[in-house]
């Protein structure tokens, strides 16, 4: 007589096909990077073992951009598949925007910032330069600071709009301590290069501010 066998539970790739990807979990979806880059058999226990030390996914995010830089550790095998989706997304938004009007499809904008500065452990000041039809001509980080702290020079920021040909701009910068609130400094800071570039007739279309779980809008906010 035989025993009858429960029923076998879906594995996360076949659950993907069947039901998209939605329906995975972090550790499922995670554990299908590593499968089919070849990473060892139990994928899915090494999933659940970097979620596990990283504490969270914007954590691991952050973690495999940055260990897979320079000489290999020993989880930068394992993370490099997630570094090379994160560039994919990147490289896919960066497309977007530069096919669209970035006022009818901010999103592509607002994404595209947030993967390139949320996991940054420095505050760092990025530039999105418009043409005259608002499709991206270039995004670019111009100043780099510290945990608290970025210097930027309106000079710089005019220069580098009119070697572009510019015709407006997006202004971004992050806030490594997570919180997104403009401060009066980011306030009059928007204020004084919007008022250096408005003389050489470019203007600035929005001003925002990255943290790890949000990203703000100053037009949104009616700041500009």
């Amino acid at each position: 007589m035989s025993m009858a066998s429960g029923p076998v539970e879906e594995r996360p790739r076949e659950r993907l096909w069947a039901r998209g990807a939605a329906s995975l979990s972090d550790a499922e979806l995670l554990a299908v990077l590593l499968r089919a880059s070849g990473r060892g058999q139990d994928a899915l226990g090494s999933a659940h073992a970097l979620l596990a030390r990283f504490g969270r996914v914007s954590r691991l995010l952050a973690a495999a951009e940055g260990e897979c830089r320079g000489s290999p550790r020993v989880d930068s095998h394992r993370l490099a598949p997630v570094a090379a989706v994160m560039e994919l997304a990147r490289r896919a938004l960066s497309e977007e925007m530069q096919a669209r009007d970035s006022l009818t499809s901010p999103g592509a904008v607002r994404g595209y910032l947030r993967l390139k500065m949320q996991h940054l452990a420095h505050e760092a000041f990025y530039c999105v330069f418009l043409d005259a039809q608002n499709r991206v001509i270039a995004a670019e980080e111009l100043f780099r600071g510290t945990l608290t702290q970025t210097s930027v020079y309106p000079r710089e920021v005019v220069k580098h709009a009119l070697a572009h040909n510019a015709a407006a701009l997006i202004l971004a910068h992050n806030h490594p301590s997570g919180v997104a609130e403009p401060s009066l400094q980011d306030q009059a800071l928007t204020r004084t290069l919007a008022e250096a570039l408005a003389l050489v007739d470019i203007k600035v279309l929005d001003h925002f501010i990255v943290a790890q779980s949000t990203c703000l809008s100053f037009a949104e906010r009616g700041l500009i």
